[in-house]
């Protein structure tokens, strides 16, 4: 009489060494993450004594503090996530963007009537220089832990005030910035704004007047509806103006004319 495997035996066998495999798999995950922590704390190390050693420059220089930004991402290191962290104790920067998104800020809702809140970052920054607005930084000094302010006004560049409506935006605050052809501008409102929008500020920005729908028609190809449809949700919102020369209507959008997108604006204060 034949006897048969015992396939009870076979089946735990195989159990046994998919457990091993599991247990190794677990093995190397956690030296993997251990090894990753002990890399990524090393670099931050290395970070912080970039920082200090480079402390002025940071400060004084926009495109700089920009690059040293842009390092600090891959990391998750965030130096402007609080105005009381080890960060803003060494180089003072927190504060420094806190004030300026108050400023900006200020900026987008004085104009809001006007603009119907977008304007471009070249605006913001022609209006605070107009303003004569200045930023200093907070030092730790030699007697306690109390701060004192730098004599010296700092430096701020467009790409700061992106940066500053990158926190506002991050606190629901209705904030942010979209590219408008050659532009950086700012939103702030809650409005949302399509590719359709955007194209038809774009053909604004260039010709640097007010446009029509057949002028939108020729430029885009879009039937007369849906330029109409995208001109008049900008119209309703307050982004734009409308104005009858000779029988056909034009739409302006202060946010776009050229003297507010000058090249010879100067992107540092």
């Amino acid at each position: 009489m034949a006897h048969r495997r015992g396939r009870g035996r076979v089946g735990v066998g195989r159990l046994s060494t998919g457990l091993k495999f599991e247990a190794k798999a677990e093995e190397i995950q956690t030296e993997t993450l251990a090894s990753a922590t002990e890399t990524v704390k090393k670099l931050e190390e290395k970070l912080s004594t970039f920082a200090i050693k480079h402390k002025k420059a940071i400060q004084n220089d926009p495109a700089f503090r920009k690059k040293f930004l842009d390092m600090c991402a891959p990391l998750g290191v965030d130096p402007l996530s609080s105005k009381k962290g080890f960060w803003d104790g060494v180089l003072g920067i927190g504060e420094f963007y806190y004030e300026l998104a108050v400023k900006v800020a200020e900026v987008c809702l004085a104009s809001r009537s006007r603009n119907g809140g977008i304007m471009s970052v070249a605006e913001v920054q022609s209006i605070l220089k107009k303003r004569g607005t200045r930023f200093r930084f907070s030092q730790e000094s030699s007697q306690g832990n109390k701060k004192q302010k730098n004599s010296e006004g700092i430096k701020y560049s467009r790409e700061d005030i992106i940066t500053s409506i990158g926190k506002l935006s991050k606190l629901k605050s209705g904030f942010k910035t979209v590219k408008v052809g050659k532009a950086i501008m700012v939103v702030s409102v809650p409005t949302e704004l399509d590719e359709d929008h955007k194209e038809v500020m774009t053909i604004a920005q260039d010709i640097g007047r007010g446009i029509s729908v057949d002028m939108v028609h020729k430029k885009t190809k879009w039937n007369e509806d849906r330029a109409k449809r995208a001109l008049e949700l900008l119209l309703s919102e307050g982004m734009a103006w409308l104005d009858e020369y000779k029988g056909e209507e034009y739409y302006w959008f202060p946010s776009v004319w050229k003297d507010g997108l000058s090249p010879d604006d100067d992107p540092d204060l």
